[in-house]
């Protein structure tokens, strides 16, 4: 990564447009509205915007909190950059993603540099032509800034592949981003980028959106093309834009939605009217509309999750939505039966590999024979690669997805449902190495029709909420308008700790102080060292000098304890054990709760000291 930000730099001071002072805009969070607005004032241009984004990428991506959320940085992106800096000088600005820079999962073809899935089979793979979408964006102006980590293959939900291992979550990073677009949701979550693409086969774009406090639309399918993107399954597979805000995920799907000759299934686009997300994006009516609560997709939540979306549905009911409890008869069956990843799989990655490829050799079998893939995916792999397409189990799959559908909308109809509401996923992230479950992906991805995952808020310890939205066919801009009136009053969004704004294009370092505490005889030594970036406190501690250890000896335990109200009372439950009783000294790190952190910050943590010649209750001693 240094080599390349120090040849990307030596490329921006060649460029006539390259500013000489540094701008006082900064990207961090930036909307595409604000950053297209800085451009349009002179208050940055898209060379700085690429070199503040590599900063970031430099700071957190394989250093601090690690996220390991990008595979390649786009070696062409400041001279992109600088091309399209003259351009605006020279005719003006293309469109709203003018410079703007934008991630893409390792599954979009790339014609410029290798995609590859997350896999060291295709680690150097570079297809012949780039995606619809891809194509798209170019057009639009946007600058491909980076590839993302993915599940590889996009066969899975925890972002885990042989070519760069896991990804890990912004919002605790001891814990899985979701998947299989793990590595955009991580990376736009931690302002890598202004927003990314990923791909849907069954929860893909939704469950990183939950898991990373952003907002992603599975849309209807063949509302835009996946031409171009390395498959999973051609029937399922959707693709699009993950973001930090409504208004920026309707921005960007008006520009890739559409009809592609190549896609059959965008077909539907030739005739139907374009959903037009910007036009409508503050169209909702809340006192007009009914949404169904979909009992089944309840049942076995976290309590946190439930909790959270049971708010948000909540707040819904108090602006006048009616709120109604529904079930969908034989749900589950039908979702047995509609699955088609098990069929699709193999013929479509052996047909994308002759499309795209010049290597005859590459296929599915090669890869497996070979043992070319992470062990993650040795089942799924082995036993799509054993399997042979039945022909009527297949015809069969794709009728009980019609049948599944047919339900679907008839329950809306019979309702009267603007959309269906449940969990995007109803487990809390769990830590990397662990499976993920709680996936409700399949009602969409079985049926066609489009589902949006909008943040509802966080647990007790910082883990982002999603709340799923499922509409009818072709409804997808009616239910970004929804999402949108909640994000706008109850700003759902929140940045990860681990990621903050850069000092002078380095991450905030860490901060640290000592403590001596003394009553008579007894005495205690401490250093503390904190980080929002690997948000770890970190500790050493001691009972005294060498030469005092029989005095030392007396002291029973060294804890910390938050004054949580902040008025002095110190009757709170023990947060963190330093030294027992048996232990003369001691070193230790703890990952930090948001309410540990913020306790750090204001100076409300306090040592608290027991010994044979203190208060039963302890002595205590401000941190500071």
């Amino acid at each position: 990564m240094i080599r390349i930000r120090c040849l990307l730099l030596i490329l921006s001071l060649l460029s006539p447009f390259a500013a000489v002072a540094q701008s006082n805009f900064d990207v961090f969070e930036a909307s595409i509205s604000e950053i297209q607005n800085a451009l349009d004032q002179g208050e940055i241009n898209s060379v700085q915007l690429v070199e503040q984004y590599l900063d970031r990428i430099q700071a957190y991506d394989k250093q601090g909190p690690k996220l390991n959320s990008i595979v390649r940085v786009n070696p062409q992106a400041l001279a992109q950059a600088q091309a399209l800096d003259g351009e605006r000088v020279r005719t003006g600005s293309r469109g709203p993603l003018h410079g703007v820079p934008i991630v893409v999962k390792d599954n979009y073809n790339t014609d410029h540099m290798p995609t590859t899935g997350g896999s060291v089979a295709l680690a150097n793979f570079i297809p012949s032509e780039n995606a619809a979408q891809v194509d798209k964006l170019l057009r639009a102006g946007a600058i491909i800034l980076a590839k993302t980590n993915l599940h590889e293959y996009a066969y899975g939900i925890t972002s885990i592949g042989s070519l760069v291992g896991q990804t890990r979550n912004p919002y605790d990073p001891r814990r899985v981003p979701g998947g299989s677009s793990g590595g955009t949701g991580a990376a736009v979550a931690a302002s890598f980028a202004a927003a990314g693409f990923g791909s849907d086969t069954c929860g893909s774009i939704r469950i990183p959106s939950a898991f990373n406090n952003l907002i992603g639309l599975r849309p209807s399918k063949g509302l835009s093309s996946i031409y171009g993107i390395l498959p999973l399954s051609h029937t399922q597979d959707v693709a699009g834009p993950l973001a930090r805000s409504a208004q920026d995920l309707a921005i960007i799907l008006d520009i890739v939605s559409g009809y592609d000759s190549r896609d059959e299934a965008t077909q539907i686009m030739r005739t139907a009217a374009v959903p037009a997300f910007m036009d409508r994006l503050y169209s909702a009516n809340l006192g007009d509309l009914r949404i169904g609560k979909l009992q089944q997709y309840f049942e076995g939540s976290d309590s946190a999750v439930g909790a959270a979306i049971e708010d948000a549905l909540d707040w819904y009911e108090q602006q006048g939505v009616e709120i109604v409890n529904i079930e969908i008869p034989d749900l589950e069956d039908l979702i047995r039966r509609s699955g088609l990843i098990g069929h699709e799989f193999k013929p479509d990655i052996d047909q994308y590999l002759d499309t795209f490829s010049m290597d005859d050799s590459l296929n599915l079998n090669f890869i497996v024979s070979q043992g070319l893939y992470h062990e993650a995916v040795d089942g799924v792999l082995s036993r799509s690669n054993a399997s042979e397409l039945d022909e009527q189990a297949y015809s069969r799959a794709l009728a009980v997805r019609s049948q599944l559908r047919a339900a679907i909308e008839a329950v809306m109809s019979e309702q009267g449902l603007n959309a269906i509401a449940y969990p995007t996923i109803k487990r809390t992230q769990v830590f990397t190495g662990d499976s993920q479950p709680g996936s409700n992906c399949s009602l969409s991805a079985n049926s066609g029709l489009p589902a949006l995952s909008m943040p509802v808020g966080f647990t007790s310890n910082g883990l982002p909420v999603g709340l799923e939205l499922l509409g009818g066919f072709l409804q997808d801009a009616e239910l970004l308008a929804i999402a949108q009136t909640y994000e706008s009053a109850m700003s759902s969004r929140r940045a990860p700790s681990t990621t903050p704004a850069l000092v002078s294009g380095l991450a905030p370092a860490s901060q640290s102080f000592e403590l001596v505490f003394s009553r008579g005889s007894l005495r205690v030594e401490a250093r503390f060292e904190y980080s929002t970036v690997t948000n770890l406190f970190e500790f050493q501690v001691s009972k005294g000098q060498a030469g005092e250890r029989a005095q030392g000896q007396e002291i029973t335990a060294v804890t910390l304890v938050v004054d949580s109200n902040g008025d002095g009372e110190l009757n709170e439950p023990i947060v963190l054990n330093l030294l027992p009783p048996d232990a003369d000294a001691a070193t230790g790190s703890h990952y930090m709760s948001s309410e540990f952190r913020l306790a750090v910050e204001e100076k409300r943590l306090y040592l608290k000291v027991f010994g044979v010649s203190l208060p039963s209750a302890g002595a205590v001693q401000l941190l500071e």
